[in-house]
């Protein structure tokens, strides 16, 4: 299968507000009062966590229609451990990204605990979102 190509492009409103464009989709990003920002919308990193969820969401129905699964419900937790050391001073030893994220899938099935299993390790190959969190991606950023 070839590769699919995903674009965001946008605009710099002022040091903290970003609004771009997804497909026709308009995605705000702010900071909150904390951060410099005026709390109009999330900021980039609890977009990479709502990003993980919804990547989530979808591989988890995919993956129970292939196991013969059927969801009656699925809740997703994430959150994430951030130290803003290195972002707001640079002088941080510590990352500039989370250290930790934790995702809790609150789900209401009939299907047997073996087979659960086996689609949570399948859900948590799958996602793409997941991977691009657990494993180093290779990222080109130029004037």
């Amino acid at each position: 299968m070839s590769n699919l190509v995903f674009s965001h492009a946008g605009e710099s409103k002022n040091a903290t507000k970003f609004v771009g464009e997804s497909r026709s989709f308009q995605i705000t990003i702010d900071e909150p009062p904390s951060l410099g920002g005026k709390d109009e919308a999330a900021n980039p990193v609890e977009y990479t966590l709502a990003s993980l969820a919804g990547c989530l969401n979808v591989v988890a129905h995919l993956v129970a229609k292939e196991f013969g699964i059927q969801i009656e419900s699925l809740k997703i937790n994430v959150e994430g451990d951030l130290n803003p050391g290195k972002l707001l001073s640079g002088d941080s030893a510590e990352r500039a990204g989370f250290s930790d994220i934790r995702v809790k899938l609150d789900l209401e099935s009939d299907a047997e605990p073996k087979l659960l299993d086996q689609w949570l390790t399948v859900v948590r190959d799958r996602c793409p979102v997941t991977d691009n969190l657990a494993n180093a991606t290779n990222v080109v950023i130029a004037l």
